[in-house]
């Protein structure tokens, strides 16, 4: 098949990598940052100025960028130039309403939708072994499946309706985000009382009360470990926003997001935005 992979950051660039691995797909990358994209020439992968050059022609186009804006953005500029035929694979984390919104455009297109976010950082990216959560028509998620393969370990099936996809990748952040903020106020409370954290993560290490994610989380916020990122602190707290508007929307008041959110927002105006999402340790 031929590839249009547009948003080659983090997750997007091993992504559009592992996809043009083996050389069965001829694969076209964009990135707003033409330099980002540029490493993968080495993987064969064609490098190009345009969202628009890379999805004409393209039997699937893949959109792995930051947000529902950016993803609006460019989804207005890339539909023209779809066939008929091409399937729409928006892999990235952009709310309940912009996924509503992407779903609409890409009927008006007449292009077939599959919302289908990602879960997981730059190393399991990085190892393909991200996990799909793919909902969209049974034909147009039968053409991703062989991408499916080459970016992730487990594809989880959804339905046909799009936005299941995006409902289920929220679910997950807000447990994501609220263990990792918990896992940084226990590191601190820990040190208040003149406890060695690191003590606390060897206590709880292969028991019930485990979970590979705090010790891998609370391991860096101990070292002060925070760069290179795994997943970026400002993104993540984008994506607690967009858990809270959810909520919102259905008429739920979450307990611990909003806690979570505001040490994620200290924590990006000190400065430390681009910084692994470890570093909410930081916004106490």
């Amino acid at each position: 098949m031929e590839i249009a992979f547009l948003g080659t950051g983090i997750m997007g660039l091993p992504m559009a990598r592992n996809i043009a691995a083996g050389g069965e797909h001829v694969v076209r990358a964009w990135n707003r940052t033409k330099e980002k994209a540029e490493p993968l020439r080495e993987d064969g992968v064609e490098v190009v100025e345009g969202a628009q050059d890379a999805v004409r022609g393209a039997d699937v186009v893949v959109t792995m960028l930051a947000d529902g804006p950016a993803t609006l953005e460019v989804a207005a500029a890339m539909l023209p130039h779809a066939g008929a035929d091409t399937v729409w694979w928006q892999a990235g984390t952009v709310g309940l309403q912009a996924d509503r919104e992407l779903a609409a455009m890409a009927r008006s297109a007449g292009v077939a939708y599959v919302d289908g976010p990602v879960l997981g950082t730059k190393q399991p990216a990085e190892q393909g072994e991200l996990v799909v959560l793919s909902a969209g028509p049974p034909a147009a998620r039968h053409r991703c499946e062989p991408l499916f393969e080459a970016v992730g370990r487990k594809t989880v099936f959804l339905g046909e309706e799009p936005g299941a996809g995006s409902r289920l990748k929220l679910v997950l952040n807000h447990w994501i985000a609220a263990l990792t903020a918990a896992t940084a106020d226990t590191i601190l409370l820990a040190r208040a009382l003149g406890v060695d954290p690191q003590v606390f993560l060897d206590t709880i290490a292969g028991g019930p009360l485990d979970a590979d994610y705090a010790q891998l989380k609370g391991g860096a916020m101990i070292a002060g470990a925070f760069s290179p990122p795994s997943f970026p602190l400002s993104l993540a707290a984008k994506d607690v926003r967009l858990v809270l508007e959810a909520a919102s929307a259905s008429g739920l008041e979450l307990a611990l997001a909003p806690g979570a959110l505001a040490r994620f927002e200290a924590a990006e105006e000190r400065g430390h935005g681009g910084a692994d999402m470890a570093a909410v340790i930081l916004g106490a």
